[in-house]
């Protein structure tokens, strides 16, 4: 049980300090959904994002209500969008399914608009990397790396 100074103590760092808790976030594998066509690929992320994403927003509001400290940002962090979209190079189409369900479900951000080339750079990351500058032009809450 907390004794009443820890209470006092709290209370006095959210409202002067501006205590809070910056993001929570989720991490989520995409693997499973690759497949060979852009709808099928989209599809599958987005079904995947929705089920498994659909109680993040609400569980930080109460756990935020709960212990009386403000939760700034709610985050996804998915598998790198290079690797996912591959198989259909249709990276903006699957930016634009990631935006949607993170409207969706309410999050501030979702990222994982990425690729992973610190060790060289392949054909298909070549693309993904063209795709950028119109996949961020054209959606709200997608963060790319």
């Amino acid at each position: 049980m907390l004794d009443r100074n820890q209470v006092f103590e709290t209370i006095s760092m959210i409202e002067e300090q501006h205590l809070d808790v910056r993001t929570v976030t989720l991490g989520l594998s995409l693997y499973d959904c690759i497949a060979d066509s852009a709808d099928a690929v989209c599809r599958k992320v987005y079904e995947k994002l929705m089920r498994a994403a659909e109680s993040l927003v609400p569980t930080a509001e109460r756990i935020s209500k709960e212990l009386g400290v403000p939760i700034v940002n709610k985050r996804i962090s998915v598998t790198p969008i290079s690797v996912v979209g591959a198989s259909s190079l249709a990276y903006v189409p699957l930016c634009r399914t990631l935006d949607r369900a993170a409207k969706e479900l309410g999050v501030d951000f979702i990222g994982g608009y990425s690729a992973l080339v610190h060790k060289g750079i392949a054909p298909f990351e070549q693309e993904f990397l063209r795709s950028i500058p119109e996949a961020l032009a054209t959606t709200d809450r997608v963060c790319s790396s």
